[in-house]
């Protein structure tokens, strides 16, 4: 019974969609103000399943997040490592200018692709037909 939280809580703030091989993560808008402690959690149970079976390639949808901390770019960090162990390549979708602009700035956008939204980088990835 102890699994039941921690779906919840992975529900809760990351949502987790298989697109044939492509995994898109789309966080809630409320990992901008969670507590370092829970975004690890949080983080944590949507990384398992990663290693678990990696995907082809991963989108993370940023659509619903205008900004974020340090602690989600470890996240996103963390998942890069995972898939580029596998093998596989990581985007971002559907960023804010805020969020482009911190990724600038600490040149994160040299590591990642960018895409207006997850359907246009399902499409270059070779997952939307």
């Amino acid at each position: 019974m102890t699994a039941a939280p921690a779906t919840d809580l992975d529900r809760e703030y990351f949502q987790l969609l298989r697109r044939g091989d492509v995994v898109v993560v789309v966080p809630s808008p409320e990992v901008e103000q969670l507590p370092s402690n829970i975004i690890e959690m949080a983080a944590q149970m949507v990384l398992a399943p990663l290693r678990d079976r990696p995907a082809t390639d991963i989108i993370i949808d940023l659509s619903k997040v205008h900004f974020f901390g340090s602690e989600f770019i470890s996240f996103l960090l963390r998942c890069h490592l995972i898939v580029k162990r596998h093998g596989c390549e990581m985007v971002l979708a559907g960023v804010s200018d805020k969020i482009r602009e911190l990724l600038r700035q600490t040149a994160l956008d040299t590591l990642w692709a960018i895409y207006d939204n997850s359907q246009q980088a399902l499409d270059a990835l070779g997952g939307g037909g």
